[in-house]
């Protein structure tokens, strides 16, 4: 509220022109932050009732995340790795804090504010309507939350002090009443939202689900890793990659809901015949487990986004043989249960290679944000081809006929993995004991194999470095070697030979298009 000394010495409230009392900033700015909370909250529980992905939230983040340039995506990914959705729902969070404040400055003199909300609400309901999985009744959530934001944002900022009170209410509201009233729209917006997230998982009962899902024993189980595969070396990374560190990066803001009993695959297109698969059809055919390790088109040069796994699951050679693969198909494009899109080349399924249709990691059915109930695991090719979790739609296509979603977005459309090696041990700017040190990593490059590993101290001669004894061309190989290090600043470099007899190249390049390249290093001293 502000007020100005008349020149009776006396204070005098502002009115708008109206001659209507208008309340403080900070009163109207709290008014507009509840009002927002109210229409996230109505509409969480509202998606929670019809989808969850109808949330305007996680919509508006897709779209975000859809509509993002190429570099600052690869910006966030670099800088925050498996944090980046974190930082996105942090950074929305402050946006709409902001508008929100805006929204009860607006509205102090006349229903602006209100206007506003309407237009920021339509706006996201047409975002809503557009993602792949939207039908229309998805603008439910957002239409009853804009209507619960704006009823919410008038009743309180005419009852804020210092405004001009409602009919039959004192001529100066008090400020503990109107924090009384804030407060109690604050609890009801929360608890809208949360009972909408949990109305949303019971009704998916996923977690359930997942509980009770029982692992095909494989026809043919992974072989035991020989022994020396994973030397023990302290900071190396681990040839398995237990499930809670396997790296996760996607595009789905809110992790699709989908239970084995409600889960369909179906495969169509250029096939003989159409088929869709349950999980009790699946459950009818022999199953077997492969170890693989997968890696992210977005690693960088060192980076950690590969991980590897013990995958139980279905060849999909023969899951497209059924179907009956028509001769001029060259690629299958697999849908998410949230829309997202893969074009993996045919080739590449039905070459012989362990491409499966994946339902247990390490042990475990899928945990739900690695993919449950069933993902692609493709070997050799980068995740964003052929990796696609909640896989529920195989269209049997051509490249010149379909674009996936990154390829749309400037990516390559086939991504085969690069050959790569990395140094975890020492790590860098660490201090080093002078003397005997062990330097050790990891390498890989699916489905071809490391044949060998150098490592070059400073700008000297590269020397052969120890590699592990290799489970398959399909599984990233660790490796050490031994150096008696001498007291100053040093720099490591190391390189990989593939199966195939090509040298990992020095040239660096960015992930985009097609996968980083470049040798990793390492800078410390010893002393």
């Amino acid at each position: 509220m502000q007020e100005t000394p008349d020149t009776g010495g006396t204070v005098q409230r502002s009115r708008d022109p109206a001659g209507r009392r208008t309340p403080g900033a900070i009163a109207a700015g709290l008014c507009g932050l509840v009002a927002a909370a109210m229409v996230l909250g109505i509409a969480e529980l509202f998606a929670g009732l019809i989808d969850p992905d109808a949330s305007p939230f996680v919509s508006t983040g897709a779209t975000v995340v859809d509509h993002t340039p190429k570099p600052v995506r690869e910006f966030a990914i670099e800088q925050f790795g498996t944090a980046d959705k974190a930082v996105l729902f942090l950074s929305m969070g402050v946006v709409t804090a902001l508008l929100a404040v805006v929204l009860g400055l607006l509205e102090r003199r006349l229903p602006y504010g209100s206007a506003l909300l309407v237009v920021l609400g339509l706006i996201v309901c047409v975002l809503v309507l557009q993602r792949p999985t939207a039908t229309p009744v998805f603008a439910v959530p957002i239409l009853l939350g804009i209507v619960a934001g704006v009823l919410t944002l008038r009743f309180l900022i005419t009852r804020a002090p210092g405004s001009t009170p409602a009919t039959g209410e004192s001529a100066d509201p008090s400020r503990r009443r109107f924090l009384v009233l804030v407060a109690g729209a604050a609890v009801v917006a929360a608890g809208s939202a949360a009972a909408g997230r949990w109305v949303g998982e019971r009704m998916r009962a996923v977690t359930a689900d997942l509980e009770r899902f029982v692992l095909p024993r494989p026809q043919v189980a992974a072989a035991a890793p020989p022994p020396g595969t994973d030397p023990p070396v302290p900071g190396l990374t681990e040839f398995v990659t237990p499930n809670d560190t396997f790296y996760r990066i996607d595009t789905a803001l809110r992790i699709p809901a989908v239970t084995s009993t409600d889960w369909r695959l179906r495969i169509h297109g250029m096939v003989d015949r159409e088929i869709e698969l349950t999980m009790d059809d699946l459950r009818r055919r022999p199953a077997v487990e492969k170890m693989i390790t997968l890696t992210c088109v977005s690693n960088e040069v060192g980076g950690d986004l590969a991980g590897n796994a013990r995958w139980i699951g279905y060849p999909l050679a023969d899951l497209l043989a059924e179907a009956g693969v028509r001769p001029d198909a060259d690629m299958v494009l697999s849908t998410s249960a949230d829309g997202f899109t893969a074009g993996t080349p045919v080739s590449a399924l039905t070459d012989g290679r362990n491409a499966l249709l994946a339902v247990g990691m390490n042990g475990t059915p899928l945990p739900v944000e690695h993919g449950y109930p069933a993902r692609m695991v493709v070997p050799g090719l980068y995740g964003y081809v052929s990796a696609t979790k909640w896989v529920v739609d195989l269209e049997v296509t051509r490249f010149d006929k379909a674009e996936a979603y990154w390829t749309r977005r400037g990516w390559s459309a086939r991504g085969p993995i690069k050959t790569a090696s990395r140094i975890d041990v020492p790590a860098s700017f660490a201090t080093v004991t002078p003397g005997p040190t062990v330097v050790a990593g990891v390498a890989w490059a699916q489905h071809r194999g490391i044949a060998a590993v150098e490592v070059q101290v400073d700008e000297g001669p590269w020397q052969p470095a120890e590699l592990a004894p290799e489970y398959s061309s399909d599984t990233w190989r660790q490796w050490t070697w031994r150096w008696d290090a001498v007291p100053g600043d040093h720099t490591l470099r190391v390189r990989a030979t593939d199966g195939e007899g090509r040298v990992q190249t020095e040239q660096r390049a960015d992930p985009v298009p097609d996968g980083a390249t470049g040798w990793h290093t390492r800078s410390f001293r010893v002393r």
